[in-house]
C-alpha cells in the first residue's frame, strides 16, 4: 500500500495516477498529522482491509492534481549511514585519499528533522561560495519500539520505505551541521508499506538533475542493507515509532544550484522532484 499525506494533511492512498482520500476512515486528526500517522502504523493490520475496500471513484482525485506533503511530517529523529556503497566509498576514499571513509568506521550521524521538505518544495541553498551536493537514499520509517534488534528480525520493525535526498554543504564541520540545513531532506513522493515492498535490498535507485542523470545503483551494492542498518542502529539507541533511517548513497554525487531541478526515483517506490534556489 502507498500512503500519502497531501494538501491540508489530508490522508491518501496512491493507486496507479490517483490518489483516494481516506481521511474518515481512520483516527486521522489534519491539525496533528504526525500522532495520526504513529496511530495509524499501530493499527495498520486491523484497518488495512478496510482501506482498500474503500478506494472508489468518489474519493478518489488525479494525483496531478494535488499537492503531497512530506510523508512523514514530523519524524522524531533521523538516522543516517555515511559512505554505505561499495563504489561511494571508492570514490571518497579517491577523492579524500582517506581509508577511514567506511560505514565500519564511521557508523552513523544524526540529521535535523526540522530539514524535512516534501515532494515539488524548494532546496533552500545557504552558501553561494560553497559547494553543495544531491545524495540520493532509500529510506524507511520505524513501526515499532526497536532495541537491540538483530538484522534478521529488522524487518518485523519497518512499516514502510520511501525516497530521501541528503543534501550536503562540503567542508570541514561534523555532518550533521553541513546535512541539517532547513530543507537539506526532501523525501517522498508517499510511504510504500512494508508488505508491498518485501525485498528493499533489492531495488534500483536514479537521481538526476535536470535531464542529466547523475547516480544509478541497486541496493543490493549497500554495504550495511537495510536489515544491518537497522541492526547497527538499534544496538547504540532505541528506535521509536516515526523515526527515520536512511541508508546512505551510491557513487555520483555531484553538485546543485540555483535553478536546477533534482528527481529522484526508487523501483516499486516512486519518484518525486524538487527544486533549488539560494536562501
Amino acid at each position: 500500500m502507498k500512503i500519502a499525506i497531501f494538501n491540508d494533511s489530508t490522508l491518501g492512498i496512491v493507486h496507479n495516477d490517483k490518489i483516494y482520500d481516506v481521511t474518515d476512515l481512520v483516527s486521522w486528526d489534519r491539525k496533528y498529522p504526525q500522532q495520526s500517522l504513529l496511530t495509524l502504523m499501530n493499527n495498520y493490520s486491523e484497518i488495512k482491509g478496510k482501506l482498500e475496500a474503500n478506494l472508489t471513484t468518489e474519493r478518489a482525485q488525479d494525483l496531478v492534481d494535488v499537492k503531497l506533503n512530506p510523508p512523514v511530517p514530523k519524524a522524531g529523529k533521523i538516522v543516517a549511514a555515511p559512505v554505505n556503497y561499495y563504489l561511494h566509498q571508492d570514490e571518497m576514499n579517491e577523492q579524500f585519499n582517506n581509508a577511514e571513509f567506511t560505514i565500519e568506521n564511521l557508523g552513523f550521524f544524526l540529521k535535523a528533522p526540522s530539514s524535512v521538505i516534501g515532494p515539488d518544495d524548494t532546496i533552500k541553498l545557504p552558501f553561494k561560495d560553497r559547494r553543495t551536493d544531491h545524495e540520493a537514499e532509500l529510506a524507511f520509517i520505524v513501526g515499532k519500539q526497536a532495541k537491540d534488534v538483530p538484522a534478521s528480525e529488522a524487518h518485523k520493525y519497518i512499516f514502510g520505505y520511501f525516497g530521501l535526498m541528503d543534501i550536503t554543504v562540503r567542508g570541514k564541520e561534523d555532518r550533521p551541521w553541513r546535512k541539517s540545513f532547513d530543507t537539506f531532506t526532501p523525501i517522498g513522493p508517499w510511504i510504500v508499506t512494508a508488505d508491498e515492498l518485501d525485498k528493499p535490498n533489492e531495488v534500483d535507485l536514479n537521481l538526476w538533475v535536470n535531464d542529466e542523470k547523475r547516480q544509478e545503483a541497486n541496493t543490493r551494492d549497500l554495504i550495511y542493507d537495510c536489515y544491518k542498518f537497522f541492526e547497527a542502529a538499534s544496538q547504540v539507541m532505541t528506535l521509536e515509532p516515526g523515526d527515520i533511517l536512511t541508508t546512505g548513497t551510491p557513487q555520483g554525487v555531484g553538485p546543485i544550484t540555483e535553478g536546477d531541478i533534482v528527481s529522484l526515483q526508487i523501483e516499486r517506490v516512486g519518484r518525486f522532484k524538487v527544486s533549488v534556489e539560494y536562501k
